[in-house]
């Protein structure tokens, strides 16, 4: 019970912290909005010249990976609390409470994973300003999803802030890892048309999964004109190789990577001077 108090407690504060910033609120909302806005429709003007990944439009196929791009963001730097708790002395109040140390991590992780997929339910609402079609089920999928996925991402980020000493070095690894993670999960371009050597990378991307997975559920509503004939845009993506995977299997990495990177990050933060 004390474990699940402590867990409770600093998720709540998480959740809390991010209430009271609209600043950061608006901020991490206008990002991938400025990614699908000016990029996005940057990218689409060419395509409409070159052809389209599919022959669907841009948009439709960069939207799943705007919320990942979303979800990737706020999980993993949601790590650099760690670092600004411990400048501060809040941490060594939280330590030496009576409360195992995986629990403060975990506690994190939950936090970090729940404000995240808040953002991306913004994101989800604008869907049909693309013209993709959202039910409910398909709603509650994608939450579903983006909780597994930015939990997995989350650990990551408190992993490595736990054997950080300072917030400038930890956001240069950050940096570092945040951009070759995104446009090697298949958000930009599709995985089928890229080199052999970048396959093998965009394989094994953890966000890989996940960007194929919000596919999966977001194409499965959507209707789409292939020249006489109306098909779901799922089944012309996948013929294209646009969705590389099933959802189950997509969802099974993600699960698996969710509870290994979370257990590794409450091992290191547990192990952490």
């Amino acid at each position: 019970m004390a474990s699940l108090r402590g867990i409770y407690t600093i998720w709540f504060r998480e959740l809390l912290r991010f209430v009271r910033e609209p600043a950061r609120i608006v901020a991490t909302i206008a990002q991938p909005l400025l990614y699908l806005a000016v990029v996005g429709k940057g990218i689409a003007s060419t395509m409409s010249i070159n052809g389209a990944p599919g022959g669907m439009d841009y948009l439709k196929f960069m939207y799943p990976g705007i919320i990942g791009m979303s979800l990737l963001f706020t999980s993993i730097f949601s790590g650099v609390s760690i670092i600004w708790d411990r400048e501060f002395g809040f941490l060594k109040e939280v330590l030496v409470a009576p409360v195992p140390r995986w629990a403060v991590a975990v506690g994190k992780i939950l936090g970090g994973s729940t404000v995240a997929v808040l953002q991306s339910v913004i994101i989800i609402v604008l869907a049909p300003m693309i013209g993709v079609g959202v039910t409910a089920k398909m709603v509650l999928l994608l939450i579903a999803l983006s909780f597994i996925l930015s939990f997995a991402v989350t650990g990551l980020g408190v992993a490595i802030a736990a054997r950080m000493d300072s917030m400038q070095g930890f956001q240069m690894i950050m940096n570092f890892m945040i951009m070759p993670l995104y446009f090697l999960s298949g958000a930009m371009f599709p995985i089928t048309t890229s080199p052999q050597w970048m396959k093998s990378v965009m394989t094994i991307n953890p966000l890989s999964y996940g960007v194929d997975a919000i596919r999966n559920v977001i194409f499965s509503d959507t209707m789409i004109q292939v020249g006489p004939v109306t098909r779901p845009l799922v089944e012309v993506a996948r013929a294209a190789g646009l969705i590389r995977w099933d959802l189950a299997l997509d969802a099974a990495v993600l699960a698996g990577l969710a509870v290994l990177l979370a257990s590794v990050a409450a091992v290191t933060f547990s192990t952490a001077d």
